[in-house]
Parts: structure tokens; C-alpha cells; sequence
């Protein structure tokens, strides 16, 4: 075990500033890219875009990322 500070991964973004996050009321997840999402079976998914939209509801094609399929699900609740 090292004897000095250890250093942590941050959520920094370009210039040290803070990465941005922002939650979506019926939505995807926004964040200031670029990303390395690592999915729940140990890969990666890696985007270099200035702003990705992670899917939350689990009805993307495109995991994680998203294809806006929430939207056709809130039509049909709405219509």
C-alpha cells in the first residue's frame, strides 16, 4: 500500500471544471461528454460528443444510449 496521498478519479470536466449532469423529468439522463459508461456486464461504451443522453428507460435499441423510444411511450399513455 502506498505511503503517500492516493489520488481518486474525478468528475472533471475540460479546464477542471465539474461535469455536468442533468436528470430529465420523462427523459434520458444528459451528460457532458466526452464518456465511458461501463455497463453491467463489464464492458464499456465510450462517446467523444460534447453532450451524450443516457437512457433510463430501458427501451433504447441502442443501450446506453438513447433513441428517444421513451417518447412513443408517452404518446400512447397521453392519446
Amino acid at each position: 500500500m502506498p505511503n503517500g496521498p492516493v489520488e481518486r478519479p474525478t468528475a472533471q470536466g475540460p479546464a477542471g471544471q465539474p461535469r455536468r449532469v442533468t436528470v430529465t423529468k420523462d427523459g434520458p439522463v444528459l451528460v457532458e461528454g466526452p464518456v465511458e459508461v461501463v455497463l453491467d456486464d463489464g464492458s464499456t461504451a465510450v462517446s467523444d460528443r460534447f453532450t451524450v443522453a443516457l437512457c433510463v428507460c430501458r427501451r433504447s435499441r441502442t443501450l446506453p444510449w438513447c433513441d428517444t423510444s421513451h417518447r412513443q411511450r408517452d404518446k400512447r399513455r397521453t392519446g
